[in-house]
């Protein structure tokens, strides 16, 4: 597995634990960083991943629920609901990997810890959000600007 690929996985794993579990995320990445062997870029990509789907979850369920109205957030499986997230957040927000790239490396994510149907869901939902992306990313960009500077 790529170490980005791999990275992703294990975003997926602590954003799986803390919507299972209710641990602190903080925590739940400390965990999985004592024994991790990847180098420190890798492991702030996990960081800013797991922070940023924390950080945006409200809005991010809001614009998946809005491309996949057939399946109530709260139907969609854990794995899958993740997955969107990551993707979603990485797309809109962290916006320094190509689409196509998030989009694959989702779909293969789900091909891995999904369902046998989470890949085509995964790539449905995506290719909706993509179609609308535009406007999914000036709303993120109204959001970050409404955002109190710390």
């Amino acid at each position: 597995m790529k170490s980005r690929t791999k990275a992703r996985s294990i975003a997926l794993q602590v954003l799986y634990e803390v919507d299972i579990s209710g641990h602190k995320p903080g925590l739940v990445l400390v965990g999985r960083f004592e024994n991790l062997k990847m180098d420190d870029a890798h492991k702030e990509f996990i960081s800013q991943i797991v922070s940023g789907v924390v950080e945006y979850k409200t809005v991010l369920d809001e614009f998946i629920a809005d491309f996949a109205p057939d399946w109530p957030l709260d139907q969609v499986a854990i794995v899958d609901r993740n997955l969107l997230r990551i993707a979603l957040w990485e797309i809109s927000v962290y916006r320094k990997t190509p689409v196509k790239v998030v989009v694959n490396e989702a779909v293969e994510l789900a091909k891995t810890y999904g369902s046998e149907g989470s890949s085509r869901f995964i790539n449905g939902v995506l290719g909706g959000l993509i179609d609308n992306l535009n406007e999914v990313k000036f709303n993120m960009e109204i959001l970050q600007d409404d955002k109190p500077n710390d």
